[in-house]
């Protein structure tokens, strides 16, 4: 399995998702890209589209229709929500495909319709998919078609949530999440919120009461507690760097519950992950220690009053939140040790 070379095409090459990906993906010994899609940047050279890539051998980018799928393995989707669905539809069913986008995330067609403005047209292929977060569903990603990686936010959330949430140790009525990411996060395309004017030398919320990754995270709270009414009060903020992102959850734990029990909860949870570290007492989790990585940082906090929590989780947007997860659920999914292309340390300064 070791020599086994998977025959891989990335969907949207040309975002900062697919690029990442592609970057992990030089060092894997087991991939190799045969196409990359990337429709508005059809005709151009990797390198055009990443100068940082301009000493690796790459397929020139192309449109969809150019792509032969009947040799290739696995598709790599880094498109936006809404329109990485139809694309998905269309491939032949010998494919495996690791899905960054929101499109199969949710369960419930209807809240993915409330959520992100669009029906599903495709909730027939939902048989075939398993939600990505690597560490919490090992089992249903290794025999899935279809591997919809979480987002970045509910990564870093759930990360820090669910051992609690499993252990039932925190009360789930009065959860809150306050979150800080990078601008990468929003897409390499123009908006005018992201211009270096608009978002440099600044911090500020966004999406204030309703981010389209509040229902993903819900959802998973929910099938971890065995419930269907916990609610999270999420509010994501932009900040002026890159990449990074960093969650500070205040949680209430449950009468005669301890700050010990919590930690001792994510010492068994993490113990054997390669990815996921409870830090030492007294540490804290920043950005800057992910960075580039497929790391994930979780710190637990004494607050006030007495029976209060904060617990930090920090990842790097687009690897552990994005193109490192699909490349971990890509090793998953292919019989393949989860950590090859995975084993570079963090950068810093």
């Amino acid at each position: 399995m070791s020599e086994q070379k998977i025959k891989t095409v990335i969907i949207g090459a040309s975002g900062y998702t697919g690029g990442d990906f592609l970057r992990l993906a030089h060092t894997h010994p087991n991939i190799e890209i045969t196409g990359l899609i990337a429709n508005t940047h059809a005709g151009k050279s990797a390198a055009q589209v990443f100068p940082h890539l301009q000493f690796v051998n790459l397929p020139t980018m192309v449109k969809a229709d150019e792509i032969d799928w009947q040799g290739v393995d696995a598709a790599i989707c880094g498109l936006p929500h809404g329109t990485a669905q139809d694309i998905i539809s269309t491939l032949p069913s010998h494919v495996k495909v690791i899905d960054m986008s929101a499109d199969f995330r949710l369960t419930d067609v209807s809240t993915y319709e409330q959520w992100y403005g669009r029906g599903h047209d495709h909730p027939d292929l939902y048989a075939q998919v398993a939600y990505g977060l690597t560490e919490h569903n090992r089992a249903a990603i290794q025999g899935a078609r279809i591997i919809a990686c979480p987002g970045c936010y509910p990564t870093a959330v759930l990360m820090a949530l669910l051992p609690l949430v499993k252990e039932d140790l925190v009360d789930m009525s009065n959860l809150i999440l306050d979150a800080k990411s990078g601008v990468s996060g929003a897409g390499r395309g123009l908006k005018q919120n992201t211009l270096f004017c608009e978002a440099g030398e600044g911090f500020s919320p966004y999406a204030i009461g309703s981010h389209r990754h509040t229902p993903e995270i819900e959802q998973e709270l929910n099938k971890a507690a065995g419930q269907a009414s916990i609610e999270v009060s999420f509010t994501p903020h932009l900040v002026p760097m890159s990449r990074g992102e960093l969650i500070t959850c205040h949680l209430t734990l449950k009468e005669g519950a301890s700050l010990t029990q919590a930690r001792a909860c994510f010492e068994a949870a993490y113990k054997d992950e390669p990815f996921v570290h409870l830090v030492d007492e007294g540490v804290v989790p920043g950005t800057q220690h992910v960075r580039g990585s497929n790391h994930c940082l979780i710190g637990l906090f004494k607050a006030r009053p007495e029976n209060k929590i904060i617990v930090i989780s920090t990842i790097d947007n687009l690897v552990k939140g994005s193109a490192g997860q699909a490349l971990q659920n890509f090793n998953l999914a292919f019989g393949l040790e989860e950590t090859t292309g995975l084993n570079g340390l963090p950068l810093f300064p």
